[in-house]
């Protein structure tokens, strides 16, 4: 913030331009180069939303987020590299596994996905947000299949898939020795194990009661609905 709000100001230094013709003068300031500068990147950001929007194909977009439950955030704090890379990996093959069934749209899907790890309040929130066009190439590639106008796919489906994705590696992860914790708790992290040694969202086996955590594992596994976002063409529909 300090170089921003120094930017092209006496603190920065600078040089006096002179005109050859009238000898008429003016102090130019020096800039900060910080990539964070509205200033100093103005240019260089029109450049680079001109080229993203020339890769955009003619039809519609939708956003999509992934995040996780409470407890699943907790674990991610103390192992970052391990639980954004798996939240990446699901998020990505949940959208692609339904986008190619038949049932629900029937083609190879692309997306775009971006981490975010904290939320509007300055709190520790992992979520993916994802970038995706109405539509595939078909399986064999011949032909374009769109989805339903203002529809892309449907959030409970994705969301069981999600979360069932995520579940599966982490419980994987957990069980190669892949998740550390610094912070000894007299509350576990990890939900309860199973007899069999996994990880369990339904509860221990032969309870009636889901545990704590396996409850908290089950609910708020949140998928904002597909909203549509501005379609790069008039014509896309």
């Amino acid at each position: 913030m300090g170089a921003i709000t120094a930017c092209r100001t006496a603190v920065l230094g600078g040089h006096v331009e002179q005109c050859d013709d009238c000898g008429a003068t003016r102090i130019a300031y020096n800039s900060c180069r910080n990539r964070h500068c509205p200033k100093c990147q103005g240019a260089a950001r029109a450049q680079w939303l001109a080229e993203r929007q020339a890769e955009l194909l003619p039809v519609p977009y939708f956003h999509v987020v992934f995040t996780l439950p409470a407890p699943a955030r907790e674990i991610a704090f103390q192992n970052k590299a391990m639980v954004y890379a798996i939240l990446f990996r699901c998020a990505a093959e949940t959208l692609t596994t339904i986008a190619a069934d038949p049932k629900h749209l029937g083609a190879q899907l692309g997306v775009t996905a971006v981490l975010h790890t904290w939320g509007q309040t300055l709190q520790h929130h992992p979520h993916v947000h994802c970038v995706v066009p109405g539509g595939g190439p078909s399986p064999d590639g011949t032909r374009w299949v769109a989805c339903r106008p203002g529809f892309f796919l449907p959030v409970r489906v994705l969301s069981r898939l999600f979360r069932r994705l995520f579940l599966q590696e982490l419980q994987a992860a957990f069980a190669a020795g892949q998740l550390g914790f610094l912070v000894i708790s007299p509350i576990s992290l990890i939900p309860p194990r199973s007899p069999s040694g996994s990880i369990s969202s339904d509860g221990p086996t032969g309870s009636s009661t889901p545990s704590r955590h396996s409850a908290g594992l089950n609910r708020c596994w949140l998928i904002s609905a597909a909203i549509r976002i501005a379609s790069p063409s008039p014509t896309a529909g």
